[in-house]
């Protein structure tokens, strides 16, 4: 019977050290994950306002060209606008030519 009791007290110890060493394991884990957590949100930061840099200076690219085409066609209509006009009937009917160009072949298919 002591046998039996020793074993029980003895046994007693290993699910505490067990519940220790689980604990210590679920802190590390936290203290890891967390420390990802932090890394992965300062480079999306970083990302982000590196893409907002970007974007801004393609915005302003694009509104001197902008800028610069609205000047030229403006000029050039002005200056010419019935070969303008002949220029812009062409252009869509090679466009509209090339939209029923298309339809037709899916018909087949």
């Amino acid at each position: 019977m002591n046998i039996i009791r020793s074993l029980r007290s003895g046994d007693s110890g290993y699910p505490e050290d067990a519940r220790g060493l689980a604990g210590q394991a679920l802190e590390s884990t936290r203290d890891i994950a967390g420390t990802a957590l932090e890394r992965a949100g300062e480079r999306m930061r970083d990302l982000r306002y590196g893409v907002k840099d970007m974007a801004n200076r393609g915005a302003n690219s694009m509104g001197d060209y902008a800028q610069a085409t609205t000047r030229y066609v403006s000029g050039y209509v002005s200056e010419q606008p019935v070969r303008s006009a002949l220029i812009a009937a062409a252009v869509g009917a090679a466009v509209m030519g090339l939209v029923l160009a298309l339809r037709r072949n899916r018909r087949y298919y």
